[in-house]
């Protein structure tokens, strides 16, 4: 994909001028408004509802699959600014399922599960607690420590304690990640995603002593790609990738939905709680059908055929393909992937 060239101003690197730039863009957020609740104000968060989108329907699919096969590989979403990139993927906090975890475990360790930090680990009969699965998200200008944790040195050599201050990795165990402008990441923050991506394992060493725990997440990435490329490694870890235009057709419908959910968030959620409630429904459908949806012989054959045909580098992509094909038939209600599922994964 050619990408832009975007002129910088002296004096400036690339980060600190796009960080300018985005100060004077409008950005769309979740509406936080206090309400009474046993005599006591709190504030109530509003995002807005994933069903409510207008069009997008590629970028919908894409994260309602990563929903379906936690296993796909995340997505990257790039297009231009106001196309509704982040507020779809902080929208999937609403439809993201409830587990069972255990009870004051930092990471989120599901006791039926096979990766377990050491304390869950040594203590099986800790008690499950219900836990929503929500979006965990990474600013860019988030530091290493708070990326990956940190540990107390001073404890560790006096006392023998590995004591460990979790960092987002721990917090997005089991949970999406989600990176806006991904393509402004420091490198050396982009080093710690590949390797907690590639192992499911965040490991932070200090002065000869190392903690690690579990940290299996679904990666979520939005960039404009006029501000900046991705670094190939990260790019190559996305299992989807989708390119979002604004919506031309429904131009009106989008501001409409938009003024109206700005105007009184409340009520315009409420007014979208089936259409949210059905597509969690669906998704949890789709969930439980997955194991039972088989991939017939001829979509072998077509993936293998057309990887050749473009000379594809490895076989990531072959399997990515046919993982997108058999959730694309889960989501869909059927127990077989066809032709078409594969011809939507490919796109």
């Amino acid at each position: 994909m050619r990408q832009r060239n975007i002129p910088r101003r002296r004096g400036m690197n690339c980060l600190q001028e796009n960080r300018d730039r985005s100060t004077l863009r409008p950005r769309f957020f979740a509406f936080i408004f206090p309400i009474q609740k046993g005599g006591h104000a709190q504030m109530e968060r509003y995002e807005y509802p994933f069903s409510a989108l207008v069009g997008q329907e590629k970028l919908k699919t894409a994260l309602l699959l990563n929903l379906v096969e936690p296993r796909l590989g995340g997505v990257l979403i790039q297009g231009e600014k106001g196309t509704a990139k982040s507020t779809a993927v902080r929208g999937l906090a609403e439809l993201m399922d409830e587990v069972e975890v255990a009870e004051g475990c930092p990471f989120h360790c599901r006791m039926d599960g096979e990766a377990l930090c050491d304390e869950c680990r040594s203590s099986p009969a800790r008690r499950a607690v219900p836990y929503r699965r929500r979006v965990v998200e990474l600013p860019v200008s988030a530091t290493e420590d708070r990326v990956v944790g940190t540990l107390d040195l001073e404890r560790a050599l006096k006392e023998g304690v590995r004591a460990f201050e979790p960092g987002l990795l721990a917090q997005a165990n089991g949970n999406i990640l989600y990176v806006d402008e991904i393509n402004l990441l420091e490198d050396h923050i982009v080093d710690v995603l590949l390797d907690s991506a590639a192992m499911g394992v965040n490991t932070v060493e200090r002065e000869g002593i190392s903690y690690s725990h579990p940290a299996r997440f679904i990666l979520v990435g939005t960039m404009n790609p006029e501000e900046g490329d991705l670094r190939p490694q990260l790019l190559d870890r996305f299992g989807l990738m989708v390119e979002v235009h604004g919506e031309q057709e429904a131009r009106k419908e989008v501001v409409r939905r938009r003024l109206a959910f700005e105007e009184n968030p409340a009520a315009f959620c409420a007014r979208w709680v089936p259409e949210q409630e059905a597509l969690r429904r669906r998704i949890g459908s789709a969930q439980a059908l997955l194991p039972q949806v088989s991939l017939p012989e001829p979509l072998f054959d077509t993936v293998a055929r057309v990887c050749t045909a473009l000379q594809v580098d490895g076989h990531r992509a072959d399997i990515t393909m046919l993982k997108t094909a058999r959730a694309l038939a889960a989501l869909e209600g059927r127990t077989e992937a066809g032709m078409e599922e594969l011809r939507r994964a490919a796109e």
